[in-house]
């Protein structure tokens, strides 16, 4: 994911750590020595690398690299980072190839045949492993092409979903202005950016505190005219439970709903083919229109790179595909982006041929056996587990603390034990009308073995004794000096201010939209104008895509922030109000100054 990052202002430059350093006089290489035979011999080792705007002159290769590779050591190892499901190892052949490919733009069809073509047989592969119809009674074949990674396929897919529901509309002479789609409150954020970029209504199916995933009724029943289709999750990115596709399906051919279904395989499209090849999610059932995947999570291609699959033409409309010349050849383009590399496509290719339907099988054999012995290991050690076991979900594992065990520590306090471990571990909370369950998670990746496993669970033991022997308001003093000062905490200097704002604050609000009964729009337009406009923005987005804010201000009167924060006690309890009435406080610049105006107007 792409981060906004600030532009900084030149008086907010970070300043030398130690004041007057550069007053020194310390003699230092001259410009014409810039370099020797030692890196750390010439004078770039003694100054600050360029941060903010270009240097005026080159610097030498080797002190480049060695620098920049310097400042990469920084990074953790991607080995032990236990939060992501993205690729960690490829075979040195397959880098070799994907290395030899840097150079080639993928997009120019006329220049790089022999990579489209490559395209095409992979598509075809993994058209054909989702069960794709193949026959020649089954009319147009399917269609498909590769992304940067699943975001973008999504992105396609809603927009396919769009547009048909469109047309259709407007064939009837109906309204088409209210698009709406169903789908998880467990969903990955990409849907949530498809639906608000592409002004799509989100109808959520809740999780509760005993289940993590979508219930076929619930879902059905949340159908309408205005539907444009159904989410359907191949592997939850909280606790890898594979959403119930066939249910939902079924219900929707006996009450006749002619509504699609299209199912988020990017975790588990390379998974459930290979471990648990009789359940049925793909293409086998009718109700399904189109599917995405992940390469660079289990189809084992380091990032990015992504699938979509439609199962007809006519589930693509022709409008969206553009047919263009200017790169030598007649081409269709139906993406996002427009350049983009070869090298993920051949490393997917080279996989797919390399591996084989046995390999794929084996290593994913070998993954659920590891999450399996790792989930039983757990559970010994007291934790509850929240993911499935035997190949009934992704080969990941969720876990909590036994609330019954009565730790005056919580999962947030181990996971920062395990990185002082080098283990990145991420604790979070359930998606939204989970009673804030918090729990950790590992992903159990291809190079994860019962070797590191066994490590792991040592570490866990260790980081448990630690905690069991700290008080809890030591504890609690050091969580609060990892919030401050860790760089790896989530105050990320990376995140442009405003906009991290406006993210924490739609994050909150989305815990249970439904009941903002206050005005944000008056406090936003109203009575601080001041405020960034991408308030606005959010609010718009919110409005339009979940339909349940807060009746809109009628008059001027200026809103009490006090009164206003008694309220969302009242309605979010203590903790939720408080981070709420922060972020109100934080998003306001003017906050002091309203405040001055509020009490001069009582006054």
């Amino acid at each position: 994911m792409v981060h906004l990052s600030t532009i900084p202002k030149d008086n907010t430059i970070d300043q030398p750590l130690v004041e007057g350093m550069e007053k020194l006089n310390v003699a230092g290489t001259s410009q014409a020595d810039q370099f020797t035979t030692s890196v750390y011999g010439s004078r770039f080792a003694a100054e600050d690398l360029p941060k903010h705007e270009m240097p005026e002159f080159e610097m030498p290769k080797e002190v480049a690299y060695r620098m920049i590779k310097d400042d990469l050591s920084l990074d953790g190892n991607p080995m032990l980072n236990l939060a992501s499901f993205v690729t960690t190892y490829m075979e040195k052949e397959v880098e070799d190839l994907m290395t030899e490919s840097f150079s080639k733009n993928f997009i120019d069809y006329e220049e790089y045949p022999q990579s489209a073509d490559i395209q095409n047989r992979c598509v075809s592969m993994i058209g054909r492993l989702f069960n794709a119809p193949t026959a020649e009674s089954d009319g147009d074949a399917a269609v498909g092409t590769s992304t940067v990674g699943s975001s973008e396929a999504i992105m396609l897919a809603v927009l396919a979903m769009k547009k048909r529901w469109q047309n259709a509309r407007k064939a009837a002479g109906k309204p088409w202005d209210r698009p709406n789609i169903v789908m998880s409150s467990a969903v990955q954020v990409c849907w949530e950016k498809a639906a608000r970029y592409f002004e799509v209504e989100e109808k959520y199916v809740y999780c509760t505190p005993e289940r993590f995933v979508i219930d076929p009724e619930e879902t059905v029943s949340l159908v309408d005219e205005n539907t444009i289709g159904i989410c359907v999750i191949l592997g939850t990115t909280y606790t890898g439970e594979y959403e119930d596709a066939k249910a939902v399906n079924d219900l929707l051919v006996k009450k006749n709903i002619d509504t699609v279904i299209h199912i988020d395989a990017a975790s588990g499209g390379f998974v459930a083919p290979f471990v648990v090849p009789d359940l049925e999610w793909d293409f086998r059932l009718e109700k399904v229109v189109s599917i995405n995947t992940s390469g660079h999570k289990y189809g084992l291609v380091y990032p990015g790179v992504g699938w979509v699959v439609w199962r007809a033409p006519q589930y693509l409309p022709k409008e969206l595909v553009f047919n263009i010349n200017y790169l030598g050849a007649d081409q269709a383009s139906f993406t996002l982006n427009f350049s983009k590399g070869a090298s993920q496509v051949i490393g997917q290719y080279y996989q797919l041929i390399r591996l084989g339907k046995h390999g794929y099988r084996s290593i994913m054999g070998n993954l659920t056996r590891t999450a399996d012995y790792l989930s039983d290991s757990l559970e010994q050690l007291g934790f509850i587990i929240m993911s499935q076991k035997g190949g009934a979900g992704l080969p990941l594992v969720a876990f909590r603390l036994d609330p019954k065990a009565n730790k005056h520590y919580d999962e947030f306090a181990l996971a920062h034990q395990l990185r002082q471990r080098s283990w990145v571990v991420p604790a979070y909370t359930m998606a939204p009308h989970t009673d804030d369950l918090k729990m950790l998670r590992v992903v159990v990746r291809e190079d994860f073995s019962k070797s590191r496993c066994d490590q792991l669970l040592c570490d866990i033991r260790l980081s448990m004794g630690v905690l069991d022997e700290m008080d809890k308001e030591e504890i609690k003093k050091h969580s609060e000096y990892i919030n401050q000062h860790a760089t790896h905490s989530g105050k990320s200097r990376h995140n442009h201010p405003h906009y991290r704002v406006v993210a924490r604050l739609a994050e909150l609000m989305r815990f249970d939209v439904s009941k903002l009964k206050f005005s944000w729009e008056a406090l936003n337009v109203k009575q601080v104008e001041q405020v960034d406009p991408l308030w606005k923005i959010m609010l718009s987005s919110l409005n339009s895509s979940n339909g349940v804010l807060a009746e809109k201000a009628s008059t001027n009167a200026k809103i009490d922030i006090d009164v206003e924060a008694k309220k969302w006690r009242e309605e979010f309890g203590e903790v939720r109000a408080a981070a709420v009435e922060r972020l109100v406080k934080e998003a306001m610049p003017d906050y002091e100054v309203f405040e001055e105006q509020k009490t001069t107007a009582k006054g």
